[in-house]
């Protein structure tokens, strides 16, 4: 028997709790079901397809808006700033992105107070150190995803621990399905330590305590509060980092700026509140919103304007260049965005300094203002905190041996090799083609499109500007591509944010579409890097080649096996669920 095949049948004896086919967020949305044809015919129309599914985001948020839990989350946010007690968003790659944005967010909310109303700021002192976000991983995989973390619920409870979590402290588990290990594990670590524990997740309740014991656990478990946050399934089958990872944002961001709202009119005169100018601090407020914003995103302008966007990019890649972008407030969107690219379809990673080996990465971001120390600071509002674990903490962990053997270097050491700063990297202009492509939020347009030229325009083939929000002036670009959205200003940012979102996670998916790394609305061209995404791309090898769950799984690891190997040339690989679905169609053809 080949290593690959006993990797399989172990895989299928031993981790049935990674079957995870009957969730909803798993299941292929009857809207997007021709989605990479529609595409293909008419971009524009395919564009509407991914906002539809978008659109189904309101209602179930208006839903949680209403519910008890919510309320409850809102009062305990509240509690935790007058007691000073720290709040903790935990997630796992999607999530843990949005944990770090949540925390980030606030920080930069109390760093502005300081510098523009310092009188303010000094009467509301030790504020900025009460959120904490912590991602499976640490910092590290904020950039690119640390394979296996996610699987072991003792790594959350251990970076949750060595966070400081004490007695009286808020713990927000962020998981889009609803089963991954590591965040069921900070739930039950900060249960343990006597914390307020809220469990996140967007899958029916019933439908995991019926199907993943682990999930039902923590479900029935009733110190825990939980929020449903189920809009159905996602856009594209099982990529929870559009819909799922967008109703999160929007939930827990708004529940956070409400109650610091609401402790900011507690705490400031009058005079002082109205210098804020802040409007919005109902959940009624949000929703309204929300709708408003996904309706004038899906204006024929805005359609037009993404559908130009994505034919820009796509047009890149097809020509196998690379794509620059210039960020700084949306430097943490962008670089979300971009490493989420990386596993949903099978695109070359972020490459650190001096690495000359391994491919580019299609797309990477970069601030034109700061060398990379200083923008990795500006970007999180602190310091990374990246990994320091040694072998005696892995062992401690009880892990798999193969990881005890070869633990992953997780530190900021590694963490500053990815150059998000100045510093000129000639390696993103010597491609075939290249843009550099500056995303401007709000009111900085000008001074970042005239730093990013200045220091970067003359060595890129193309440049473009992506503009969001309401002014613009002349832009001395190739490209312009102007998404004239309303933003209201409020404490977090949030409208900002989830603008970003929804129009970076249309234009990247609608171009994977183009590149033929989605099927319908399957994206096969996944890396199948932890055990509930070796149980999707078995069911999507399944699904696409009519053939047994057991044989798509046996397929898909020699299609890894196979990969791996390739990989250790340097070369850019295909992702091993394609592979083994045109090794099938193959051995179909032949018989």
């Amino acid at each position: 028997m080949s290593d690959a095949v006993e990797k399989a049948k172990k895989f299928l004896n031993e981790e049935k709790a990674f079957r995870l086919g009957e969730l909803l967020t798993e299941s292929s949305h009857p809207k997007t079901r021709a989605l990479s044809q529609t595409c293909k015919s008419n971009l524009g129309d395919g564009i509407r397809l991914l906002q539809s599914v978008d659109e189904e985001i309101p209602p179930a948020v208006e839903k949680v808006f209403q519910q008890d839990t919510f309320k409850k989350l809102v009062e305990t946010f509240g509690n935790a700033l007058k007691e000073k007690r720290r709040i903790f968003f935990t997630g796992c790659g999607a999530t843990g992105r949005l944990s770090i944005l949540l925390e980030t967010a606030w920080r930069r909310f109390w760093q502005t107070l300081k510098q523009k109303h310092p009188d303010i700021s000094a009467r509301l002192p030790e504020m900025e150190d009460l959120t904490y976000s912590i991602m499976a991983g640490g910092d590290f995989a904020l950039i690119k995803s640390v394979e296996g973390f996610e699987d072991f619920p003792d790594f959350g409870r251990f970076q949750l621990k060595q966070a400081g979590i004490s007695p009286g402290d808020v713990v927000v588990a962020i998981t889009e399905g609803g089963e991954t290990p590591f965040v069921i594990g900070t739930a039950w670590e900060g249960l343990g330590t006597k914390a307020k524990v809220f469990f996140v997740y967007n899958n029916p309740s019933e439908m995991l305590q019926r199907h993943v014991q682990r999930s039902r656990e923590i479900i029935e478990e009733p110190r825990i509060a939980k929020l449903d946050l189920s809009t159905g399934p996602m856009a594209i089958t099982g990529s929870t980092r559009m819909q799922a990872t967008t109703a999160e944002l929007m939930v827990v961001g708004s529940a956070l700026e409400i109650a610091l709202v609401q402790f900011l009119k507690e705490n400031l005169t009058a005079s002082e509140w109205e210098k804020l100018g802040f409007s919005i601090s109902s959940p009624d407020d949000y929703h309204q919103l929300l709708v408003k914003l996904l309706n004038h995103l899906s204006e024929p302008e805005m359609v037009d304007t993404m559908a130009r966007l994505t034919a820009f990019e796509e047009n890149i890649y097809r020509r196998h260049g690379l794509i620059t972008y210039m960020a700084v407030s949306a430097t943490l969107d962008v670089l979300t965005d971009t490493t989420e690219r990386s596993p949903t379809f099978m695109i070359p990673p972020f490459r650190k300094h001096g690495d000359i080996h391994s491919p580019q990465s299609w797309a990477f971001v970069k601030n034109p203002f700061l060398p990379t120390q200083e923008a990795w600071r500006d970007m999180l509002q602190r310091e990374p905190r990246g990994l320091e674990w040694g072998p005696d903490i892995y062992k401690q962990l009880n892990i798999p041996a193969a990881l005890q053997a070869n633990p992953p270097s997780l530190d900021n050491t590694e963490i500053y090799k990815f150059r998000i700063g100045n510093e000129p990297d000639t390696s993103r202009i010597d491609a075939p083609d290249s843009a550099l492509v500056t995303i401007a939020v709000g009111d900085e347009t000008n001074h970042l499109i005239d730093a990013s030229l200045k220091r970067f325009g003359s060595g890129y083939k193309k440049t473009a500007a992506i503009i969001i929000g309401p002014s613009i002036t002349d832009v001395k670009t190739d490209e312009l591509f102007h998404f004239q959205c309303v933003l209201p200003d409020s404490p977090l940012q949030l409208w900002h944010h989830i603008a970003v979102k929804l129009i970076l996670n249309t234009i990247s998916t609608a171009t994977m579409a183009l590149m033929g790394r989605v099927v319908g609305n399957a994206m096969i061209w996944l890396s199948p890097s932890n055990k509930k995404l070796i149980d999707r791309g078995s069911r999507l090898i399944s699904q696409l080649t009519g053939c047994s769950y057991e044989q798509a799984c046996i397929e898909l690891h020699k299609a890894m096996e196979e990969v791996e190997s390739r990989s250790q040339q340097a070369e850019e690989v295909p992702s091993p669920v394609a592979l083994a679905i045109e090794h099938i169609g193959l051995e179909s053809d032949s018989t």
